[in-house]
């Protein structure tokens, strides 16, 4: 299975338009912000942290280089081509590796796998911005990706999420600036039930090491000035105990 046609071309709409300066983008905050208050939850739970790294959902590959300063290989893999372009572009060091992957589609998961071994993976916001029929293969890719060995670091919006990006969403002046281009290419946010998130890692065969709440900080303010930060939910997932 693999993502629609539509839901790629509005993914490869928004990038192509993206600025390329890092924090344009509303979830593109930086790292202290985010990948890095999440590898101190997630780093104590790995039991191969030598293994390969993969940012499932690299966008432009601000969090993909910070991650590619602390583990040896580090691949950042995106459905948008534009978006790989923009983190090539933006790592002209070459710190990490970036494919264009469409984490729905078995086979290119399958692949990967041949190519890495298992993995350790990242992924950071991508479920509720799946169509629902996409996001139970994702995670069965991520299955495949971490093998026996790897372990899996994911933070998802909370439910309580949608309620405050649509109190924003129909404020008097409509959404934040850095919101509208989302909106406007047809990839709203979408609601993922809290209980949900857990159980399709369930079902994909792994196992819930550890989990707990920590606000995502975007890279947009409110009206009164105040960083926006999103309820989320992290879970590290493996299949060993």
């Amino acid at each position: 299975m693999s993502v629609t046609n539509q839901y790629k071309e509005a993914w490869e709409g928004f990038w192509q338009e993206a600025p390329e300066e890092q924090g344009a983008v509303f979830w593109d905050a930086e790292p202290a912000l985010t990948a890095g208050l999440h590898l101190a939850l997630f780093e104590p739970h790995l039991t191969a942290p030598g293994l390969p790294v993969v940012d499932l959902g690299c966008g432009n590959g601000t969090q993909t280089r910070f991650l590619a300063d602390r583990f040896p290989r580090v691949v950042g893999a995106d459905l948008s081509a534009a978006a790989v372009a923009h983190a090539r572009h933006a790592d002209p060091r070459g710190q990490a590796e970036y494919r264009q992957l469409d984490a729905a589609e078995k086979s290119e998961l399958e692949q990967l796998h041949a190519e890495l071994g298992d993995a350790n993976v990242y992924m950071r916001g991508v479920l509720h911005q799946c169509k629902p029929e996409d996001r139970q293969p994702l995670v069965d890719g991520i299955a495949t990706l971490i093998g026996e060995r790897g372990r899996a670091f994911v933070v998802e919006l909370a439910q309580a999420a949608g309620a405050v990006l649509r109190g924003f969403a129909q404020g008097p002046d409509g959404p934040p600036p850095k919101l509208q281009p989302v909106f406007r290419h047809g990839i709203a946010p979408g609601e993922v039930a809290d209980e949900a998130v857990p159980e399709m890692f369930r079902a994909a065969g792994l196992r819930i090491v550890a989990e707990g709440q920590l606000p995502l900080t975007t890279t947009d303010y409110a009206p009164n000035g105040t960083r926006i930060e999103l309820p989320s939910h992290w879970l590290v997932v493996g299949r060993e105990g």
